[in-house]
């Protein structure tokens, strides 16, 4: 099966107006698919030919160069961070995961003070995520392409702080996004989903199980 752009969980305005139809248009339609053609073109003809994207990413992210990892990596953060969020989302954490969460940052509005920090302060292109570490929850931040998926943590959800991600509907405002996300965009039922899933400590395709990622 060859790697395909995963159709979006919902339609392109369905997040307005936290996220509009433009910047959707733009991110989902031109950056990320962008990554998954350039995945398939670069593993064409290849071993990788057929592997999932999960498993591209994990072969490729020890390699000197990293120019399919970078891509490929890419493509994963990008489908898992619009799984992130669903329209009417946001608000206080429900089920398992709003007990881990209360006893691992002692309340939702720490939670939430500690994700906004961390996704404010990523300095330029990057991400931050909530994973599972050690059957605890933590937040980090990584740059570029990086992905806690290689890191032996279990990814639950994610905001892209790239500025492509916000800068047709927030400008340099970037604090107003996050808060966007998290009062209105963050999908806690993926989280829930994901934790779920959680094997014991290592990340084995969430987003995978959660949603087809090929096409034929």
């Amino acid at each position: 099966m060859k790697l395909a752009l995963p159709p979006l969980p919902y339609a392109l305005d369905a997040l307005e107006p936290h996220l509009s139809r433009r910047t959707l248009a733009a991110h989902y339609g031109q950056h990320h698919a962008a990554y998954v053609d350039k995945t398939r073109s670069l593993i064409e003809g290849t071993a990788l030919e057929s592997a999932s994207l999960e498993e591209i990413v994990f072969s490729s992210a020890e390699q000197a160069d990293r120019t399919l990892f970078n891509t490929a990596a890419q493509a994963w953060n990008h489908a898992f961070y619009w799984r992130s969020m669903r329209p009417g989302g946001g608000g206080e954490a429900h089920g398992p995961i709003a007990q881990l969460i209360e006893d691992g940052f002692s309340s939702h509005t720490a939670f939430c003070q500690e994700f906004t920090a961390t996704a404010g302060d990523q300095f330029g292109s990057g991400w931050a995520w909530l994973v599972l570490e050690d059957d605890r929850l933590r937040i980090t931040a990584t740059s570029n392409a990086e992905t806690p998926l290689v890191r032996m943590r279990v990814p639950l959800l994610v905001i892209d702080v790239w500025e492509h991600a916000y800068y047709l509907d927030y400008q340099h405002k970037r604090p107003d996004y996050i808060a966007a996300f998290l009062t209105h965009l963050v999908d806690w039922e993926f989280a829930n989903h994901n934790l779920r899933l959680a094997p014991g400590g290592r990340a084995q395709a969430p987003l995978e199980r959660a949603s087809a990622v090929h096409g034929g």
